[in-house]
């Protein structure tokens, strides 16, 4: 009997630890652009940036990759993203491959520091929602949240008697019953 209740708590933790791991893997790395990088558009498509962003949804935690040759890349203000130009900006790079954490919920400006770029169209604005607004995992935080606060009751049930985890379920997972 003891041997089955370390493997009953061993299947259930490696359970928990993969749902609840489910969280952190959620982040994801966006390629400004995607295989057009982060250059000047085409003298007509000057909204091409801000139309890649509006096709994908950011959360807290993802990243932005900008790869590009001979330029930089700018996070700005909003007056400053208006302006096409800035001589402070929250962050400046000219690596040539950067990477921007979305720290926070909310606005993103960026625009290019290469002279003339940014009102050619080298711009973009990015929405980042919070978890709560998240459409493309939907299910997750709920399903790692209930293993978290079954997972105790379960191995106390493995200890004082399986009652402790029928009431335990039967709050998270209720069991409709048909009438007779």
């Amino acid at each position: 009997m003891a041997s089955m209740s370390a493997i009953i708590i061993f299947l259930l933790s490696s359970t928990l630890f993969i749902a609840s791991s489910s969280q952190l893997a959620r982040s994801f790395d966006f390629e400004v652009g995607d295989e057009t990088g982060w250059i000047v558009p085409l003298q007509n498509d000057t909204k091409f940036y801000n139309n890649w962003a509006s096709e994908n949804r950011f959360l807290v935690h993802d990243t932005l990759r900008f790869r590009y040759k001979k330029d930089s890349v700018m996070d700005v203000t909003e007056k400053e993203y208006k302006n096409c130009n800035s001589t402070r900006p929250i962050s400046f790079s000219n690596t040539g491959n950067t990477v921007i954490e979305l720290g926070h919920s909310g606005l993103f400006y960026f625009i290019s520091g290469a002279s003339g770029h940014c009102q050619r169209g080298q711009k973009m604005i990015v929405k980042v929602m919070s978890e709560q607004d998240d459409s493309r995992n939907k299910g997750h935080s709920s399903s790692a949240s209930s293993l978290s606060t079954i997972f105790p009751l379960f191995v106390m049930s493995c200890y004082g008697g399986a009652a402790i985890l029928q009431i335990a379920l039967s709050h998270y997972f209720p069991i409709s019953q048909a009438a007779p």
